[in-house]
């Protein structure tokens, strides 16, 4: 049956969980060694966690790396908003070692990249921050996503993305 599936172009990985949205398609998927999979959509990576696999928005892979036989991949989280700019952490890398890869590892890298519209990085201080346009699977438009290095002043950082996202929004002004 799975085959079949395979073949009539169902690239679902047999046992995968995943609440997959209406029209979100497996593009790729990869076995994670321990378990689970590493799923590819259009939408994001599925992850494998503890209550079952999870999706990662292609807009909050902040790095995802292949060597060696790993996939390592740096989530963010939306920590907050400055405006209309989101303020992202780095979570801790999570790394999955991949027995048969396949496309996995190249596809995510293209997704990733093919997300990011525009990237600046903007040095404050003693820190910096980068600042991100990016393509929000399933939205239509842009977002400025504002990722400040630890020991940077938030309060600038934030006050420098607001007014970034407001040019972004009104650039007459």
């Amino acid at each position: 049956m799975g085959f079949l599936r395979r073949l009539l172009g169902d690239r679902t990985p047999p046992g995968f969980t995943g609440a997959l949205a209406p029209g979100e398609e497996v593009v790729d998927s990869a076995p994670v060694e321990g378990g689970g999979h590493l799923v590819v959509t259009a939408l994001g990576l599925w992850i494998p966690a503890d209550d079952g696999p999870r999706r990662v928005g292609w807009h909050l892979v902040a790095k995802a790396t292949w060597a060696d036989g790993v996939f390592t991949l740096t989530e963010s989280s939306e920590a907050g908003t400055a405006g209309a700019a989101v303020v992202l952490a780095d979570l801790p890398p999570v790394r999955f070692r991949l027995p048969a890869p396949g496309k996995v590892p190249r596809e995510a890298y293209q997704r990733v990249e093919g997300s990011i519209r525009s990237r600046h990085r903007q040095e404050i201080g003693a820190g910096g921050a980068w600042f991100v346009q990016r393509k929000v699977p399933g939205r239509d438009g842009t977002v400025l996503q504002v990722r400040p290095d630890p020991g940077t002043d938030a309060a600038l950082v934030e006050a420098i993305a607001e007014q970034a996202a407001a040019k972004l929004v009104n650039p007459a002004e």
